[in-house]
């Protein structure tokens, strides 16, 4: 085998394992249900927010989300690509404005929820390399921002 034959066979090497590698990426996928009463469309989402910590619960939150995705129905799939932590939290926010972009706290007055397995607790969600988990989390009304 000549040289050049041989690089070109490492990059074809190279090239594969890269992209064996990229199919290992971990994906969350939410299956969120708002049964409040507000109405869902594009002008007012529900957002599923992604947490590394549980703490976001608390008024001492600190860190920022780690992913939001806008969804507009009351029933709809929020899909994480590339979850690089473990575990992760999830939330989730309606305004009733429509008016939320999303980058800062929810306005008062927006529902809130949590995919908790105890009341009040967020739950951790374990994310496996190469896999897709998928999860199903509901909340209504019962639970506003300030």
């Amino acid at each position: 085998m000549d040289r050049r034959n041989f690089i070109l066979s490492g990059t074809v090497l190279v090239s594969a394992v890269t992209a064996r590698a990229q199919d290992k990426s971990s994906k969350l996928e939410v299956q969120v249900s708002y049964t409040g009463s507000g109405t869902v469309d594009e002008a007012h989402k529900v957002y599923v927010v992604l947490w590394d910590n549980p703490n976001f619960i608390t008024e001492e939150a600190g860190s920022p989300p780690i992913d939001i995705k806008g969804v507009s129905s009351k029933s709809a799939a929020a899909q994480f690509d590339d979850v690089q932590t473990n575990p992760v939290y999830v939330s989730m926010v309606y305004d009733p404005s429509g008016k939320w972009d999303a980058t800062s706290p929810p306005p008062a007055g927006s529902s809130l929820g949590v995919y908790a397995k105890e009341a009040g607790k967020p739950a951790p969600i374990p994310i496996e390399p190469g896999k897709t988990v998928k999860i199903s989390a509901t909340f209504d009304d019962s639970f506003k921002m300030k």
